[in-house]
Order: C-alpha cells, then structure tokens, then sequence
C-alpha cells in the first residue's frame, strides 16, 4: 500500500462564547484557524491530520500540498519514522500534520485506534483543563463560575500584558470560585526575568497549579534560577521543542511541568517522546491545546490515554466551537472526553465541512 493522493487545506471554524473572544497578550480572535493535511492511499483509504496556522510570524497558506506531492506519493504509509530521519520538510508544522495523518492512516490500516499503537490504554476518560482569555477581575469571576458548573476542574487563563492585571485575574478568579478550579495563568512569553520573579512571588498565595512559559523561550537559566526562589510552580511550553532543548530544561530542572505539543515537537511520536524523557525526571507533562478541530484534539486523547506522564488536565478549548471539521464531534461531560476507539484516530472528517469552513489563509 502507498500513498497516492496529497490534499491540503485551511479552515477557519468560528468561536463562541465564553471562549470568544480570546486575548492573549498579542491579540484577540473569535475563530480557530487550521490547515489540514489529508493523505490518500492507492486503495481508497484516507488519514487526516492538522496543525494550526502560524500565530506570528509568515502564515500558512493552506496549498502545502503542492510541495509535499513529490516527497509522499509512493511511500509507504506506515514508515512514519522516516518522517524524522528522511523526509525534509519546509515547516515542522507541515511536518506535525503529516506525521499525524500517516498515524491515522497506520491505525486504520491495521484496524487499531492509535492509542494501542502507542502503548495504551492507560486512561480511558481524559480530563481537561477549560481555559479563558485575558479578563477582567468580574469577568474572570464569571466565567470561572460557568466552568464550574459546566464541571471542569482546572482552569488557564491568558496573561502576560501587564502583572497588575494578571493579579487582578487570579483574585477575580480565586475569589468567585476558591479552590474549586485549579488554576494556571500563561503570558506567552511576556515578562523579562526581573518581572518574572516578582509576579511569582506575588502569585504564591493564590496557590497556582503552574506559571506558564513567563519569558521568552531561551531563558532557561533565569527559569531555572527563579524556580528556586518562589512556591510558584513554573512550567513551559514555547521553550519545549527539540529533545536537546527538553534534555537542558531538565538537566537545569528549570520546570515543575513541560508542555509539548505536536505543532512544536515535530509529531505525536516526538511529543510522547518528550513525556517519556520528562518522567524520567519526574517531570509530569500537559498536552498543550493551540485551539484544536477534531484531528489534532483525537491526537490529544490518544497521546493522553497511552502515556502515563499526562497526569493532569489537558488544555482544551474544543467546548468553544460552533462545529467541527469531523462528522461527529467530541462531546464533553463533566470536564472529560472519552478516548475514541475506532481505527486511527477513530475520527471521520467530513469534506463538506471542510470545504464549507475552507478560506484563503493569505486573507486571515
């Protein structure tokens, strides 16, 4: 079996509240934006597997199909380490969503979900993580209501834009709800070291479950240094991408949680791998959301599911869509999705979705 048919697209599924609109510290979006990578085989089977669009920086364009075709039609589906050590890709975001896509097409090839491929079940029910944008002290307050309600028990919010904000955040939020969320706050990068510090000091009563990825990715040292200056737990996410950079940031212990994504890693492989390495540490890890459609949310589910070290709620904004790309779409209960069982990643995306959400990415 090989492939013979390379498909690519960009989407762009709308939000809805309380997810919309979302600030992170950059900007504010109402929409999930995605490009699809859909691999054909020469007996009709098909996988499927997404990356999100570049948030800054030369955006996708949705026609990376063009340039793959030479490189994946003929091979075969189920080599998928060749897509690390042979295969030359322009964007390792591209690279995320084939490896993904050969993934689905292995499991259904040899009628397994992905999970079993990738060594599970170990949980059946993943839990998730809700998350929030940069609010108000009375609007944090509200939405961490609603999401108590709607059963979650964790909760990460955007930051980054300014400390006094954050804090007054964390207080909207530990005030309307105390500790029935666990709380994470995320500025992207936003802070130099000398804010760091402070906030994290002056976040210690507020009890966070982590401090995500403070500054800028290459400070591990100043990471390393502040962890052991605050009860503060610190995480990262932007700064975990190759196995030399995850191996430095546990050499440091500069993190209490890593964050790997796909997007980042380079695939689901790589980003189990960063897990493994993580317990070996003992390091716990969280699947990192990048406001996902149904391809990369499965992935999530079956990397959660078949790998031990994601013992905490997974960042999830999939409640925030108005529909998916897939033909039947997750369903969330008290805070958890179920692992799907069907071959691959036990998804079917539907093309008239797709189409019907399909844009020009050089317009969004």
């Amino acid at each position: 079996m090989k492939i013979a048919r390379v498909d690519s697209f960009s989407v762009e599924v709308p939000q809805k509240p309380p997810i919309a609109p979302y600030h992170s510290r950059y900007r504010g979006a109402s929409s999930t934006f995605s490009i699809l990578i859909r691999l054909e085989t020469d007996t009709g089977m098909e996988g499927w597997g997404e990356t999100p669009q570049v948030y800054l920086g030369t955006k996708l364009t949705g026609r990376e199909a063009e340039g793959l075709r030479s490189m994946l039609v003929g091979i075969d589906p189920t080599n998928i380490m060749a897509v690390y050590e042979d295969l030359k890709f322009d964007h390792i975001y591209i690279q995320s969503a084939v490896e993904m896509a050969l993934w689905d097409l292995t499991g259904k090839i040899y009628a397994l979900p992905l999970f079993r491929l990738l060594g599970g079940p170990y949980r059946r029910e993943i839990e998730l993580a809700a998350c929030m944008g940069i609010q108000s002290y009375e609007r944090a307050g509200e939405i961490a209501k609603l999401y108590v309600e709607m059963g979650f028990s964790t909760l990460k919010t955007k930051a980054g834009r300014d400390p006094e904000e954050d804090l007054a955040m964390v207080r909207g939020v530990r005030d309307a709800v105390g500790d029935r969320l666990e709380l994470r706050i995320d500025p992207n990068t936003g802070y130099s070291p000398e804010v760091c510090e402070q906030l994290a000091k002056d976040l210690e009563p507020y009890r966070l479950q982590y401090f995500e990825q403070p500054m800028p990715e290459d400070l591990i040292d100043d990471s390393a240094r502040i962890r052991a200056l605050t009860s503060t737990p610190l995480a990262l996410n932007e700064s975990v991408t190759t196995m030399a950079r995850v191996r430095t940031i546990l050499e440091k212990q500069a993190a209490d949680v890593l964050l790997p994504d796909t997007y980042q890693c380079g695939g689901i492989w790589a980003t189990k791998l960063v897990a493994e390495v993580a317990a070996s540490a003992g390091v716990p890890c969280v699947v990192h959301c990048s406001h996902d459609l149904g391809p990369k949310t499965a992935a999530m589910l079956h990397l959660a599911a078949s790998t031990p070290n994601f013992p905490m709620a997974n960042d999830c904004t999939y409640y925030g869509l108005i529909d998916d790309v897939i033909a039947h779409p997750f369903t969330i209960e008290s805070g958890r999705m179920t692992v799907p069982e069907a071959p691959g990643l036990g998804i079917e995306v539907d093309l008239e979705k797709v189409r019907k959400y399909q844009i020009d990415a050089s317009s969004s």
